[in-house]
């Protein structure tokens, strides 16, 4: 447990720096363009290179072998990548510097985001794997409510100073996870807790991984996290443009829900463990299809962070019993390879969602927003349900 915690800290400058991308990039990306189905386009373009790399960088992970483990390596690059320009996005020029630097700083992100989520299941025995995804999006959570909450403050000081603040804490972070995370070579060698010289891997697939169920929930993960990339990317200039917000009331609001979020992480990953992933999961789903649908009405802001309160909740129910679902339907030796297929599909929904649902606005105003992310998590329930049942991890023998 200690070690999960202390992982926990990746995971905490990753949602950092992420609120902090999606809260003010696109008021940035405003100054230049006045589509919203543009500036949705715009915060997907890093999807496009994290759609193919990351899938890439998990399944390279599970067949390195160096004396910092298998995934340390690319955090040790990437994570200090990722800050030097995070840290330069609010100096733009210009449009073309601009979008320069986002691409610059998604790339960095996409070297270890992969690899750090695999040292989750890496260092965590299977049946505690909902309990300890729980503690690190614990922290990740942390991370988006300072960006929220104290980003939204420091934004008033400078526009540079949140992503300065950014790569700070991204930096801080990679010395403690360096210091005190001693990944195992093998998942034996994690059980014992001692380093043992690496046996020959046999060959992962990514084909073999796309089975029927694995499948079925990868579907729901796209629609579910269409609706979600949507109304993150989007609600700020959904906000100010539809309920007249401020910016920085508008990006403050999306603390309550990660805040709702935080709170909820360890029960949600407690009663995924207690009553099974896809169960929790379901309640979650259904749970944001109706808070989505109600906020189409909603035009009162008290309501509104009501409301964001308890889709928090319900996102915490889906977010902290995803992965590990995803993981134990495959062997322990794929761990890398099916993350990495996780944030394909992530990424890819990622890469629908801005543009789709900023054309949508552009076609039929502001509440088609939540009308869209009512619909998605809809879909994500149709596979849910079509799944049979939960199976157990593939035995890695």
């Amino acid at each position: 447990m200690k070690r999960t915690w202390l992982l926990g800290f990746g995971f905490f400058s990753i949602s950092l720096t992420w609120a902090l991308y999606n809260a003010f990039v696109p008021l940035f990306l405003d100054n230049y363009l006045k589509s919203a189905a543009m500036i949705g386009f715009m915060m997907t373009i890093d999807n496009y290179f994290a759609i193919v790399l990351q899938p890439w960088i998990g399944h390279r992970s599970d067949k390195t072998t160096t004396r910092f483990g298998r995934r340390m390596p690319y955090l040790l690059i990437g994570m200090p990548l990722g800050a030097v320009f995070a840290s330069l996005i609010p100096w733009h020029t210009g449009l073309l510097t601009l979008v320069l630097f986002m691409v610059l700083m998604n790339l960095s992100m996409s070297i270890f985001r992969a690899p750090t989520v695999a040292l989750m299941p890496d260092i965590t025995p299977e049946q505690e794997r909902t309990k300890a995804n729980g503690v690190i999006n614990f922290m990740g959570g942390i991370g988006s409510v300072l960006a929220f909450g104290v980003g939204s403050k420091l934004y008033g000081l400078g526009s540079y100073v949140p992503f300065l603040f950014a790569g700070v804490v991204m930096l801080g972070c990679l010395i403690v996870l360096k210091m005190n995370v001693r990944e195992p070579v093998t998942r034996a060698a994690s059980q014992v807790g001692q380093a043992v010289t690496p046996a020959p891997l046999k060959p992962i697939r990514i084909k073999e991984q796309l089975d029927k169920t694995t499948l079925l929930i990868l579907g729901a993960i796209f629609f579910w996290f269409v609706s979600y990339q949507g109304v993150e990317a989007l609600f700020t200039l959904y906000g100010t443009k539809r309920l007249g917000m401020s910016d920085g009331a508008a990006s403050f609001s999306l603390t309550f829900f990660s805040l709702a979020f935080l709170v909820f992480a360890l029960p949600s990953g407690w009663l995924g463990a207690k009553f099974g992933k896809k169960a929790i999961i379901s309640i979650g789903v259904t749970g944001l299809f109706l808070t989505f649908g109600t906020l189409v009405f909603i035009e009162s802001v008290l309501w509104l962070r009501v409301l964001l309160i308890i889709g928090g909740i319900f996102w915490a129910c889906i977010n902290i019993n995803s992965y590990p679902w995803i993981v134990a339907t495959g062997r322990e030796e794929s761990i890398g390879t099916r993350t990495g297929i996780y944030y394909f599909v992530s990424s890819l929904a990622a890469i629908t969602s801005p543009p789709l649902l900023g054309w949508l606005i552009d076609a039929f105003g502001y509440p088609a927003l939540f009308v869209s992310a009512s619909v998605g998590m809809l879909l994500a329930l149709l596979c849910l349900l079509a799944v049979d049942s939960e199976r157990k991890a593939v035995s890695s023998t």
